[in-house]
């Protein structure tokens, strides 16, 4: 399917504005569109541009003529994770900040996935409200692999979705999964033709921005009111674990080893 634009987006005509390595549209009335733009490396998430993303997302929020929000990556990657040379200055300090700073989010926020999506670009799926995921879009969770252990309230939600023995696998493996495989696991709603995630977050975004705002928001927090405090407890379980981890020495030897 041929894409001028992606998602159908008019490049010249939709409403943008750039902070830092975060791009902000509006392609359709009631619809804003967050992408990671750190395409160099390949959407790695360092400090800034977690602090870009955060203060994206409330703004979004509190912007009244917006109603839903979408979140992708530029490019052929959604985002391969923590950019590690800038983690291993700042630790785990972006990470819980996105994290809260989605809880907190009252307007539905869709997920739309192309190429590869590692560490925190798989756990950050569990806090959308939708997700949809290009059919040849890769995933993977190498927290073991790297000595470090499960974040962004994981180790709770994703075997609440996938059942244990699944998320297991993902999580004590490590090993790489389809887009096929994270719609049977409940991590995304399903697989499109890849080059169509975005066009498909977009439309559901517009769905949602047509309909009754109030009721959107009403159904938004009775479906997570039970789930959010233990949510909470999670992350900060796992952030004093993964703290932990980042120093000790083996971690930081596999963290500072060369990669291809």
């Amino acid at each position: 399917m041929s894409h001028p634009t992606r998602a159908g987006i008019d490049e010249s005509a939709a409403k943008r504005t750039d902070v830092a390595t975060v791009r902000s549209e509006d392609p359709a009335d009631g619809v804003r569109v967050l992408t990671i733009d750190r395409r160099h490396r390949r959407n790695a998430l360092d400090h800034a541009t977690y602090l870009a993303l955060v203060a994206a997302l409330e703004d979004t929020d509190a912007d009244p003529d917006i109603r839903a929000i979408v979140l992708t990556g530029a490019g052929d990657t959604f985002t391969s994770g923590n950019d590690i040379a800038d983690f291993r200055q700042q630790g785990p300090r972006g990470g819980p900040l996105l994290f809260s700073a989605l809880i907190k989010l009252r307007k539905p926020v869709i997920a739309a996935v192309e190429g590869h999506a590692v560490g925190i670009g798989v756990t950050l799926l569990l806090h959308c409200d939708l997700a949809f995921a290009g059919e040849t879009a890769q995933f993977r969770l190498p927290f073991t692999a790297l000595g470090l252990c499960p974040e962004g309230g994981s180790s709770y939600l994703l075997p609440r979705l996938a059942g244990e023995k699944r998320a297991n696998e993902m999580l004590l493996l490590g090993e790489r999964f389809t887009a096929a495989e994270a719609a049977a696991a409940g991590l995304i709603n399903r697989a499109v033709p890849s080059g169509d995630a975005l066009e498909d977050a977009v439309r559901a975004a517009a769905t949602l921005a047509q309909r009754p705002t109030a009721s959107v928001l009403a159904t938004k927090a009775l479906i997570r009111a039970h789930r959010d405090p233990t949510v909470s407890a999670a992350l900060a379980a796992e952030l004093e674990v993964f703290a932990e981890r980042l120093a000790d020495e083996a971690t930081q030897a596999i963290l500072s080893a060369p990669r291809g």
